[in-house]
């Protein structure tokens, strides 16, 4: 077996314009610099086969900017496969808004702003909560600085490829937790109140586990270090700065710690249903938001994390990432120089979650009623987008499923070594996660969300039932029915893989 390559590479993704910010339903623009957005790219070679595995502080990886990477990657390196490179974001909600570029680039599905303004009157207007001047990077911009940016990334990471050994291994630290809350009625809510008679429990569980590769130069080095957590970067999500939030801190601590050149690679496990707060022991946020979903009526002061939506929570979240990555790899002492590796690129068709006719005929008329009930108002904002988004994103998706039976995702299944990696464009509940880390024949499971492409939610059967944002149909191209479907379909990858291995402890 020939040696195995690694090789490491950092670029900024921070412009010199401000940006617009992904991620709420009110529109920000970024007026600072909070902590530096970058694009994180590790590239593999081992006997001829190959990954370029990149983590990006943004919110998603739509289609038109995977292709643009590629495209940018093809026209500076002929060695690097464009399909064999994978893009994740971290989904910070401080980071670029993005937009296609092309020239054809109009999306079928339209969003629910586009769909309340058809209904609104001739004389109303919608007014967004900040407008952009020409001091701000517009979302097209965004895409192509973002795309040159992470392709630079990956050239430099493959051009950085040198004989290296690796350890993966495994930590603890609480980031993720349940953030739908389930009440007495069976119903469930995003952000729900916990203090009320009827709340009954959280709706899922979570996740304190991550999933760790360290890798070294020959000289037992570090140079880098893969971390995944199922738990999107969202502490300072209301904000209106450049941040990488909680990976930006993680990543500071441990160039502090174990030197200025390693890298940190974050990528998100399944964590659709997972937020950085605890909602049972609920903590005010030190500083105004303008999100309605995360104001209480009369919150009580509790003892628990600093405030998870501030600089401090992310100052504590950071921290102990950090801590657990430093502690776990003072403990290392197997090192290995080879690994099998096999990467597999699968387009997979799922079943598109469809609106019936009667539920788009309500969504017409309860938009109706809310537009003819405010219709001494001139101007719409972003709290009426919010108000009638489960209507309107119902009935885009009415009309999109008018000529799409399904909904195709590609998905990156890689053996590397007794480490698996499984690739997802969703956020994607933690139960299905778990799911495919229980059955995987892999020692450890990387389970990637929001990768190469952008599906929205895919949530479980009982959160569908429950409702809410997050479980609407509104919220997600794909139900529970295609979830099931893709982790049967990316255990079969996996397993083939390691079939007629010793896998089992006592056999």
């Amino acid at each position: 077996m020939k040696k195995l390559l690694i090789g490491w590479a950092e670029e900024t993704l921070v412009p010199e314009k401000k940006v617009s910010l992904a991620g709420q339903f009110y529109e920000r623009i970024s007026q600072f610099v909070e902590s530096e957005i970058t694009a994180t790219a590790m590239a593999v070679e081992s006997n001829g086969e190959q990954m370029v595995l990149v983590s990006a502080d943004i919110v998603g990886v739509p289609s038109f900017l995977l292709n643009l990477i590629r495209e940018n990657v093809s026209k500076k390196s002929k060695e690097i496969d464009p399909m064999k490179i994978i893009v994740a974001a971290t989904h910070t909600h401080t980071s670029h808004v993005l937009g296609d570029p092309t020239p054809e680039g109009k999306n079928p599905i339209l969003n629910t702003r586009e769909i309340l303004k058809e209904f609104m009157k001739g004389d109303q207007e919608y007014k967004p909560l900040v407008t952009a001047d020409e001091s701000v990077m517009k979302p097209a911009e965004s895409t192509v600085f973002v795309a040159e940016q992470i392709a630079k990334a990956v050239v430099r990471a493959w051009e950085n490829r040198a004989e290296a050994l690796y350890a993966n291994e495994f930590g603890r630290a609480a980031v993720g937790m349940c953030r739908r809350v389930a009440y007495d009625d069976g119903t469930a809510e995003m952000w729900g109140d916990t203090n009320t008679a009827n709340f009954v429990a959280l709706e899922g569980g979570n996740d304190s586990g991550i999933e760790l590769i360290y890798t070294f130069d020959k000289n037992k080095k570090l140079t880098g270090v893969v971390a995944n957590i199922a738990c999107p970067s969202q502490i300072l999500e209301q904000r209106s700065f450049i941040s990488a939030d909680y990976w930006g801190r993680a990543k500071a601590n441990i160039r502090e710690k174990l030197g200025r050149d390693v890298y940190l690679l974050g990528l998100g496990g399944a964590g659709g249903d997972q937020c950085p707060r605890d909602l049972v022991r609920w903590v005010e946020p030190e500083t105004p938001i303008d999100d309605p979903h995360v104001k209480r009526p009369n919150p009580i002061r509790r003892k628990a994390d600093p405030s998870m939506f501030d600089i401090s929570g992310c100052n504590r979240a950071g921290k102990r990432i950090s801590n657990e990555i430093i502690s776990v790899f003072e403990e290392i002492c197997e090192y290995k120089d080879e690994a099998i590796l096999e990467h597999r690129v699968r387009n997979m068709n799922l079943p598109l979650r469809k609106a019936t006719k009667s539920e788009y005929n309500n969504a017409v008329r309860e938009i109706e009623y809310y537009v003819e009930k405010n219709s001494d108002r001139g101007t719409f904002t972003f709290e009426d987008n919010a108000k009638v988004y489960v209507h309107a994103g119902l009935i885009s998706r009415y009309r999109y499923q008018q000529f799409a039976e399904m909904f195709t995702i590609e998905s990156h299944i890689v053996r590397f070594g007794d480490v698996a990696f499984a690739t997802n464009p969703f956020e994607l509940f933690l139960d299905f996660g778990n799911r495919l880390k229980a059955r995987s024949y892999a020692a450890q499971t990387f389970v990637v969300q929001l990768c190469c492409g952008k599906g929205g939610y895919l949530p479980t059967e009982k959160a569908e039932k429950a409702g809410h944002y997050s479980a609407y149909i509104t919220s997600g191209n794909v139900g529970h029915e295609g979830g099931d479907l893709m982790i049967r379909e990316q255990l079969k990858e996996i397993n083939e893989m390691f079939e007629g291995e010793k896998i089992y402890v006592n056999r």
